[in-house]
C-alpha cells in the first residue's frame, strides 16, 4: 500500500471512531427536564434537553420514566373527563419575549420572557380503551393495554 492510500485510509478510521464517538455520547446524554407548564387541566407542555433522536429511543425514554414524571411533575395530569395531552418541547436557547416568530407562551409565567420556539420532538395521549398514542416526526404509534407498540399508518 502505498503512502497517500494509507493517508486515506488513516483520515477514513479516524472519521469512522469520530461519528462512531459521537453516537454514543448522543445515546448515553441524560435526558433535562428544564420546565411543566400546565396549558389546562389535561394539556402538559415539557420542555427538555438532550432528548433521545430515534423514535424508538423517545419511546423508550417514556416508557422508562412515566413512574418518575407522575411522582415528581404529577404527569399525565388527566382532565375531568379523564383524558391526557403531553408535549415534549426542545428548549433550544431558553425562554424568549413573544414576536411575530411562531411562539408558543406560557401565561403561567409572570415574565416578559416566557415563549419558546416552537421545536414539538414527542407527544403522549390517552387513546381507547387504555391504549397510549404516541407521536413523533416519522409517525405515531399506538402502545395497546397489553404493552404491545404498533406504527399506526397514516392515511
Amino acid at each position: 500500500m502505498n503512502t497517500r492510500n494509507r493517508k486515506v485510509m488513516v483520515v477514513l478510521l479516524l472519521a469512522g471512531c469520530s461519528l462512531l464517538s459521537y453516537s454514543l455520547w448522543i445515546s448515553i446524554r441524560q435526558v433535562k427536564i428544564i420546565a411543566v407548564h400546565q396549558r389546562s387541566s389535561n394539556f402538559s407542555d415539557v420542555l427538555v434537553e438532550n432528548f433521545p433522536v430515534t423514535d424508538k429511543g423517545k419511546i423508550a425514554w417514556w416508557l422508562e420514566n412515566k413512574k418518575i414524571l407522575k411522582n415528581k411533575y404529577k404527569l399525565p395530569n388527566s382532565g375531568s373527563e379523564g383524558s391526557f395531552y403531553i408535549t415534549f418541547w426542545l428548549f433550544g436557547d431558553g425562554y424568549k419575549k413573544e414576536s411575530k416568530y411562531d411562539r408558543l407562551c406560557f401565561t403561567d409565567m409572570k415574565t416578559e420572557n416566557n415563549c419558546i420556539d416552537k421545536n414539538a420532538v414527542f407527544s403522549v395521549e390517552d387513546g381507547r380503551e387504555g391504549s397510549v398514542i404516541f407521536t413523533l416526526y416519522n409517525g405515531t404509534y399506538r402502545m395497546e393495554k397489553n404493552g404491545k407498540i404498533i406504527k399506526v399508518q397514516r392515511q
